[in-house]
């Protein structure tokens, strides 16, 4: 999507607004160009290709998606009620579980350690993704990140030469919060997190970097940062254009949505959000879907030397 980066550097936002290009595309477009910090994260190559619910689910459900490589499921874990009673708890869901699970997936890499350091460090890591930890925000993080220290993910994965692949595997091992004395004051954060060894292993040998300035200019969209993710994993490997159906984009990102024509125009919308900070992304729309084209990644394919001994950027079908 050249054409809204090219109108902005030629004539400004004014230009681009002006070219009948949606507000909050040229908004996300030159907020993610005019921010100069170089910061990279990681994700788990299985949650570029199946993600988390958008919204909650009633306590006690599980959530299943399915992608063209990847079928994911997600079980809540239970949790204690005002009495003790350990009862069902929910499935992690929207944009602050999505941050969360960067955030944790990020620190392991950069830090080689499954321990990773929460408290006031995750806050400012959110700060920097433009969300402010106070009041209701402060809830909601605390809320999903109870959610996902509790649950626990199978990720079935279609791999090369037609194996399958079966994952289970909690997040972490420990919890995130542990409840306070003063009823005022909350649950607290715990020093540390510690990932899986499971996990921690398969984001190891299965990263995909993406750039943190993309990522703040659509953070509190969970739909676009799904869409981007995928792109971020999918275009750089491509070896030719490759065209992905309709049914096979709503199965991945339109779980929950039950018409068709309700979900192209969601989808749509939230594609144009994740090109705005995917500059280099070829995607093409036809009829019948999308057709992705070979593209470069949004952060230079490279072998990343961190402490953990990550191996080279994810490619599909890991």
């Amino acid at each position: 999507m050249g054409t809204v980066h090219d109108i902005i550097e030629a004539r400004g936002k004014v230009g681009a607004l002006e070219a009948d290009i949606a507000r909050s595309v040229v908004e996300a477009a030159a907020t993610y160009m005019a921010d100069e910090e170089a910061g990279i994260g990681f994700l788990y190559s299985g949650w570029c290709q199946a993600a988390l619910p958008h919204r909650r689910l009633a306590d006690g459900l599980s959530w299943q998606i399915v992608s063209d490589r990847v079928t994911m499921a997600v079980e809540p874990g239970l949790r204690p009620d005002a009495e003790g009673q350990l009862v069902p708890g929910g499935v992690p869901y929207g944009s602050r579980a999505r941050l969360i699970m960067l955030y944790l997936q990020s620190e392991a890499l950069r830090t080689g350690s499954r321990d990773v350091v929460l408290g006031r460090s995750m806050r400012d890591w959110l700060a920097r993704m433009g969300i402010t930890i106070g009041g209701k925000s402060l809830k909601d993080v605390r809320e999903q990140a109870e959610r996902i220290a509790r649950c626990r993910l199978t990720f079935h994965v279609k791999v090369a030469g037609g194996k399958v692949g079966l994952v289970n595997q909690n997040v972490v091992d420990t919890a995130m919060f542990v409840p306070s004395k003063d009823p005022a004051q909350g649950d607290l954060f715990t020093e540390t997190a510690r990932l899986s060894e499971v996990f921690f292993e398969q984001l190891r040998k299965h990263p995909v970097p993406v750039e943190e300035a993309a990522i703040r200019a659509i953070a509190n969209n969970s739909v676009a940062l799904d869409i981007y993710a995928w792109l971020a994993y999918r275009l750089h490997a491509l070896a030719k254009s490759t065209p992905v159906s309709w049914s096979a984009l709503k199965g991945q990102f339109g779980a929950g949505t039950a018409r068709m024509d309700n979900f192209k125009p969601t989808f749509l919308e939230n594609l144009k959000l994740a090109l705005a900070v995917y500059r280099h992304a070829k995607v093409e729309l036809d009829d019948r879907g999308v057709i992705l084209h070979p593209s470069r990644a949004p952060v230079a394919p490279r072998t990343m030397a961190a402490p953990g001994k990550v191996h080279a950027l994810a490619k599909p079908g890991t």
